[in-house]
């Protein structure tokens, strides 16, 4: 069995720049859900996905699943079965969309307005806390870093396939090697 990196230690040379900051962009993630899972999971017994599905219809006013898929970046299963979910609990309503037939706008209930209005704050002080001691062009920056690492992971070919899907499969890492 190797011995642990000391990242304290380690020299860039040690360790792929770019699979360092993927694990940091991660950790990120991972430590952003904190105040999720600590203060709002349980308290309003809601799950990870119908908190960033009712949060989404709170601020657009309706939103409807493809929509949802498209802005969370999460799987069409994971947000049907949140908005499932949400629906039985009473938090959102879904009504035929004028625009498009095969679809339904989903809107907030009553319940789901006072939920919205409780978990907003928490949500505000995470994205406060998060940039506190970036300057207005640093956030700036970041604002276009993260537009074009999602326009990079959403990109499609001539068939509409993801590139990115594409480009990281499996078969594909016995090819560099």
């Amino acid at each position: 069995m190797s011995e642990p990196i000391d990242t304290q230690q380690a020299k860039p040379s040690d360790l792929n720049r770019d699979a360092e900051m993927l694990h940091n962009i991660l950790k990120l993630g991972n430590r952003l859900m904190a105040p999720f899972s600590v203060y709002l999971a349980h308290q309003h017994r809601i799950s990870l996905n119908e908190f960033r599905v009712m949060m989404l219809i709170g601020h657009y006013g309706s939103a409807a699943n493809y929509e949802l898929v498209e802005l969370t970046g999460v799987s069409p299963m994971s947000i049907s079965r949140a908005v499932s979910t949400l629906e039985k609990n009473g938090r959102v309503v879904g009504t035929p969309d004028p625009a498009n037939r095969r679809s339904k706008k989903l809107t907030l209930t009553e319940e789901g307005e006072r939920l919205f209005r409780a978990m907003r704050p928490a949500t505000d002080l995470v994205a406060e806390y998060l940039l506190s001691r970036l300057k207005n062009h640093e956030k700036a920056a970041l604002d276009h870093i993260l537009h074009t690492l999602i326009a990079t992971l959403e990109a499609k070919d001539e068939k509409g396939r993801s590139l990115f899907m594409e480009h990281t499969r499996p078969d594909r890492a016995d090819e560099s090697s």
